[in-house]
């Protein structure tokens, strides 16, 4: 009876180890988690834009009520004459 019982083992095992389920599930449980941090990446850009967003919409509501620009002053050219050449 142990004999045939220990063949049994073996040859479930052998069949075991033919099959790549294993390999192929172990294969898609990495990709699938490589996937779930390219998305947790996204979405956290994704929040970010949206708060941009809800930012400058206030901007817009505030300049249709009139009121001035918020936010960075505007860039002003300043003339050097430091790159004239010398005679």
């Amino acid at each position: 009876m142990n004999k045939i019982k220990n063949y049994l083992k073996r040859l479930w095992n052998a069949l075991w180890d033919s099959t790549d389920l294993d390999e192929k599930a172990e294969a898609a449980l990495k990709e699938a988690k490589a996937r779930i941090a390219e998305m947790k990446k996204e979405l956290a850009d994704v929040k970010k834009a949206a708060k941009n967003v809800v930012a400058q919409s206030k901007d817009v509501v505030d300049a249709a009520k009139g009121k001035k620009r918020r936010g960075k002053k505007p860039y002003k050219k300043y003339k050097t004459n430091n790159n004239k050449p010398k005679k």
